[in-house]
């Protein structure tokens, strides 16, 4: 037979139920149980098949389905209630943003990240950093932020996982069908596709932009895989992370900078930069550009303009998660660019050189740091790690006032909360809830429900998580070529009834996947203990480039197949948010063990506490502000000490201990003690503490919220200040801050000491320093008193800092005077110190100059 083509024939939607398609590309329903049970109900096992994704589902679907659906009374019914739902929420106008800022509306956010995790129909996140990017902008949306996602669409995404039979992890890229996922190109007024071009070494590279609508707000992703593109170029988006270092570059040459003229493409200006990370940094640099060439700045003044409007987020507070060029690829990229820029090659370099124990490379976290005023780590601990970690950009500043603030992560509760426990929530909770998600006071109520329901609920989603499991290792046998007694096998795997942990995420070596593992025999006692046995489901995937990572999962597959662990032990394949949403809600504990202080903040616990699964974790990241400690309120349980070890396997031997000990004293006999119905009465109470105290603290809405006061606004005020008037301000800041910096070595300071620095706590202590500015102004330095306690190390863990008045004209300089009342007993550190002052300072340290008495 002769073919003169291939045509594709898709269903045709009855006009009664033609909205579908709309709500199919609207991320909206991944977070609504109700509106992805309109799909479900036409084809069970189609939305199964299709990965939960409504627009391949609707392009695969028997017309038959769909018509007889149209005319099913109780699908219609629901079909409707859900279309007024999503009408009601896009069409919403008194929302938490625009009753709190109703002047900045207009200020439009521009939020770059290089992976956004939606949903699993939509493969191009890899792991925290695209769910967290995903689950912000869901929040932007719920709480109606002008706001608008810049990234990259990866046509391979990220790999899927397979592992062999020997338990290695093998890297497998699907292409995927842009015609079949919830993303549309964007189009220009005339409605054509828009294409935007970025110069890399030696030729031009277009990408073309798609646009995926999340609520209310629409994420812009570029994609390369273009005719106009050379072969290479094609590939150059082809995959998240993927390639070698010259591949890396040009991708966040194209996310940087071609993000900022995809934005430009479709008139779009915004008001406020949030770079995700480090990958996007170029953005800045390009902005820079436009202002030198069209504005005429110079490109110090340029500087002070992108910086003032511009937040940065760190993730990692390992190097090795800090993206850093070498010199001579940088030259390659950017030799035609710097002329632009108004500098020359070595001022180019030097911007973002960083020259540390860990390399001297053109560091994209150094870049972002310079080109934004507003930084962020995302916890506590974390901002204070990265203070240490990057505190030689600021070489005379105390890390503690090194300008890098933090905000806690959090996690979009209605994408990662069951349906079964959203619905039982609201019975204790009311029916207005999930629209209050970030107060204390609505999650305080959860202690009205009943245990015995909580616990049946809990038990149910065990199950099904259980039986999920079991499908996925036994497809995963099949494609082994195990015989029929084997694949049958795994219907006995796992215990319903058995102390489930759950451990999932990416298996970098520093989150110690395996420590659980350190001792084989006390591990083999507590799993195999026929009284009150333990079992332990794995997940999670390691970069195809880490071999050590893959490792780790090839050592847990080794052990969960030897007949001592088999059925206790269990590693399901390739990861992803269908597995997560499994597991968070359907083990009993939720276990992580980082080398603490490695982990940036991490999210899957958070999730796991919403889910009434208690953490058991070392006190790192955000189970540092999350854990309640011991007693009646306990939420959870800590894993090892907060203190520094000598080495990493003292560290390790010290945190295995502890976890064992733990888990024998305390974990086991008390999801064991069991009243007369079979109900752990104490386990549940425990369940309702990490619901009641995690679920505010760490939702993504509180984390919204928080970005929105710190950050968002201020930057939209400091960029409006910045950039008025001809970019005055800029013009004035790039002046002062030359002139400062050369003349701040002539300021000499000598203090005038007091008899005694004994003296009791409220009582105050009288300090004066004579200060001789030489030729720096006296208005343009400010004298303050800093006061605090020191670590090993002589940085200060706290401060006080306390301004000092100018008191009299003293031999040529001044005697300014100030009073100290500490607040605490004990030693502590007091020192006098100079700093710049000027009234258009975003941050009083954002220079790094300090002269101490």
């Amino acid at each position: 037979m002769k073919l003169i083509g291939k045509l594709s024939v898709f269903p045709k939607l009855p006009h009664n139920i033609s909205r579908l398609e709309e709500l199919a590309y609207n991320l909206w329903w991944s977070w609504e149980p109700d509106a992805q049970a309109l799909f479900e109900h036409i084809s069970p096992a189609l939305w199964e098949a299709t990965n939960h994704n409504p627009v391949k589902f609707l392009r695969q679907v028997e017309q038959e389905h769909l018509d007889h659906v149209a005319t099913d009374e109780l699908f219609l019914r629901n079909y409707q209630r859900v279309m007024t739902s999503f009408d009601a929420y896009m069409g919403a106008s008194d929302t938490w943003y625009k009753s709190q800022f109703p002047a900045n509306t207009e200020r439009t956010i521009a939020y770059f990240s290089a992976e956004f995790g939606l949903h699993e129909a939509l493969p191009i996140y890899s792991g925290g950093l695209g769910i967290l990017s995903g689950d912000h902008c869901k929040a932007a949306s719920d709480l109606d932020l002008p706001f608008v996602g810049v990234g990259f669409l990866y046509p391979q995404g990220y790999f899927t996982q397979q592992i062999d039979p020997d338990g290695r992890q093998q890297a497998a890229y699907e292409k995927i069908d842009f015609a079949e996922v919830p993303a549309q190109p964007a189009l220009d007024p005339s409605g054509k596709p828009i294409l935007i071009n970025v110069d890399l070494p030696g030729r031009t590279v277009y990408a073309k932009l798609w646009c995926i609508q999340v609520g209310r707000i629409p994420i812009y992703l570029m994609d390369t895989d273009v005719e106009r593109n050379a072969p290479q170029d094609r590939e150059l988006s082809a995959r998240l992370y993927g390639g070698d270092r010259e591949m890396r570059i040009s991708q966040e040459v194209v996310l940087g900078i071609g993000g900022v003229r995809a934005l430009r493409a479709l008139n779009i200006a915004p008001k406020v930069w949030h770079m995700n990370e480090g990958h996007s940094a170029f953005l800045g640099l390009e902005r820079i550009r436009e202002l030198v060439q069209a504005s005429h700045l110079s490109f110090d003044e340029a500087v002070e303009a992108v910086r003032s409007d511009t937040l940065f987020t760190t993730h990692t507070p390992v190097p090795a998660g800090n993206d850093a060029f070498a010199f001579e690829l940088v030259e390659k990229f950017f030799w035609q660019f710097w002329g632009q820029l108004g500098i020359d090659r070595d001022r180019f370099i030097n911007f973002a050189k960083q020259d540390l124990a860990w390399g001297t490379e053109y560091s994209m976290t150094v870049l972002a740091l310079r080109l934004s005023a507003y930084h962020n780590g995302v916890s506590k601990l974390h901002g204070h790690v990265s203070r240490d970690m990057w505190q030689f950009l600021w070489p005379e500043t105390p890390p503690i006032h090194v300008p890098i603030d933090h905000v806690t992560n959090g996690i979009h509760v209605k994408t990662w909360l069951a349906p079964e426990l959203r619905e039982l929530y609201t019975k204790a909770l009311g029916p207005n809830w999930l629209n209050e998600v970030d107060s204390a006071e609505t999650w305080n109520q959860i202690g009205q429900l009943p245990n015995a329901e909580l616990w049946s609920v809990h038990q149910a989603r065990k199950e099904r998580m259980i039986h999920f499991a079991r499908e996925r290792v036994a497809l995963q046998f099949i494609r082994h070529g195990e015989g029929p007694r084997r694949v049958a096998s795994t219907a006995d795997l796992l215990d319903p009834g058995a102390l489930t942990l759950g451990f999932a995420r990416r298996f970098a070596t520093y989150k110690r996947a395996t420590l659980l593992f350190r001792d084989e025999e006390r591990l083999r006692a507590l799993l195999n203990n026929p009284d009150c046995p333990v079992q332990i489901i794995f997940s999670g995937k390691a970069h195809p480039a880490d071999e050590p990572g893959k490792g780790l999962i090839q050592h847990i597959y080794h052990l969960s197949q030897r007949p001592d662990f088999w059925g206790k032990i269990l590693f399901v394949e390739n990861y992803d948010m269908n597995i997560a949403r499994h597991l968070i809600s359907g083990v009993d504990v939720w276990l992580n063990n980082p080398r603490r202080p490695h982990e940036a903040s991490g999210t899957s616990g958070q999730k796991a506490a919403a889910s009434g699964v208690p953490n058991f974790s070392v006190l790192d990241g955000w189970w540092v502000e999350g854990y309640s400690g011991e007693g009646a309120n306990a939420n959870g349980w800590a894993i090892g000490e907060e203190r520094p070890f000598k080495d990493e396997e003292t560290q390790d031997e010290a945190d295995a201990i502890d976890l064992y000990s733990k888990l024998e004293d305390e974990i086991i006999p008390l999801f064991y003690d069991r009243d007369g119905d079979g109900i752990p009465q104490r386990w549940v109470e425990k369940m309702k503490n990490s619901i009641r105290t995690c679920g505010p603290q760490f939702s993504m809405a509180r984390m919204v919220k928080e970005y929105t006061h710190k950050f968002y606004v201020p930057a939209g005020e400091s960029g409006q200040l910045y950039q008025d008037n001809h970019f005055e301000v800029s013009k004035e800041m790039a002046r002062w801050k030359s002139t400062i910096r050369a003349s701040w070595h002539a300021i000499h300071l000598e203090s005038v000491h007091p008899e005694s620095f004994q003296l009791e706590v409220g009582s105050s202590l009288e300090l004066g320093v004579k200060v001789w500015s030489n030729s720096v102004p006296q208005e343009e330095i400010a004298l303050e008193i800093v006061a605090g306690v020191q670590d090993e190390s002589g940085s200060l863990l706290s401060a006080q800092v306390i301004p000092m008045t100018k008191a009299e004209e003293i031999g040529g300089g001044i005697l300014y005077r100030g009073a100290f009342q500490p607040k605490r007993s004990g030693q502590m550190a007091i020192g006098i110190r100079a700093i710049p002052s000027h009234k258009a300072l975003i941050h009083p340290h954002e220079i790094g100059l300090n002269q101490w008495a």
